[in-house]
C-alpha cells in the first residue's frame, strides 16, 4: 500500500520548491502524482493534516485521486481545512481521528479594481463556490443548497458530526457500538453501518455465484465440443 501525505499548505507545484527552500512542508499536485503514478493501481492511504491553500491545486489533487484505479483510503490526522477537505472527499472510504476536524467555507480571495471588477470577481468566487460544493455533494448526498449554506457559515466539524452529515465514514479507534438505547433501539448510525455491510457481503455472494455459474457454462460448452 502506498501512502500520500497531505500535510502544510496546499500550493501549485511550481510553487512547492519555494516553499522547501525555505524548510516549510507543502503539498502540491506534482508530489502527489508522483505518488499516484507510483502505485501502478495499488491501494492508495491519504494521510491528511492541512488547513488548506489553493483552490486549484486542492481540485486537482482531488480529482487525481477521485480518478485512481485503485481503492483510495483518506484518513484525516488532524485537519482537513479549506481546499484540504475537497481533497479529503477524494476517498472511498474516509476515517477521522478522534482527535480531528473538518472545515468547511467559501473561496476567498484578494482583488483590486473598480466596481465592475469587484462584482465581476463576486461571481467567479460564488462560482468556485458551487464547484467546491459539488464535491461535498457526490460524497454525502445532501443537496447543494445546504452544503453552500455550510460554507457560507464556515462550519467547522466534529468526526462525529462529519459522519452523521455523510462527510467522514467511520472514526479511528471505535468499535462499532451495538449497545441499544433506553427504548431498546438500536442507534442509527449502527443500522446504517450494519446496512452497508450486509449490502457488501451480498454483492460478493452475488459475484462469486455468478462467476461459478459462468465456470460452469464454460465447462458444459467444453464437453460439448468433444
Amino acid at each position: 500500500m502506498k501512502k500520500v501525505s497531505i500535510r502544510g499548505p496546499i500550493v501549485s507545484s511550481n510553487e512547492q520548491r519555494i516553499y522547501e527552500w525555505f524548510g516549510i512542508e507543502a503539498t502540491s499536485p506534482k508530489s502527489v502524482m508522483n505518488v499516484i503514478n507510483s502505485a501502478e493501481g495499488d491501494d492508495l492511504e491519504v494521510e491528511i493534516n492541512s488547513g488548506g491553500g489553493s483552490v486549484f491545486a486542492g481540485s486537482e489533487i482531488y480529482t487525481a485521486l477521485k480518478s485512481y484505479t485503485g481503492n483510495v483510503t483518506v484518513k484525516i490526522m488532524g485537519i482537513a481545512a479549506s481546499a484540504a477537505s475537497v481533497i479529503a472527499m477524494a476517498g472511498k472510504k474516509i476515517i477521522m481521528s478522534p482527535t480531528s476536524q473538518m472545515m468547511v467555507h467559501n473561496v476567498s480571495t484578494i482583488a483590486s479594481g473598480d466596481h465592475r471588477d469587484m462584482n465581476h470577481m463576486s461571481d467567479v468566487l460564488k462560482g468556485a463556490n458551487e464547484t467546491i460544493a459539488n464535491a461535498y455533494r457526490i460524497k454525502s448526498g445532501k443537496t447543494q443548497e445546504e452544503l453552500l449554506e455550510l460554507m457560507d457559515n464556515e462550519t467547522w466539524l466534529t468526526p462525529a458530526k462529519a459522519v452523521e452529515m455523510g462527510l467522514a465514514d467511520e472514526i479511528m479507534f471505535e468499535e462499532l457500538n451495538l449497545v441499544a438505547d433506553i427504548g431498546g433501539m438500536l442507534p442509527q448510525a449502527v443500522i446504517e453501518k450494519v446496512k452497508n455491510l450486509i449490502t457488501e457481503d451480498k454483492a460478493l455472494e452475488n459475484r462469486a455465484f455468478f462467476d461459478a455459474k459462468i465456470k460452469l457454462l464454460k465447462l458444459k460448452g467444453d464437453q460439448r465440443d468433444e
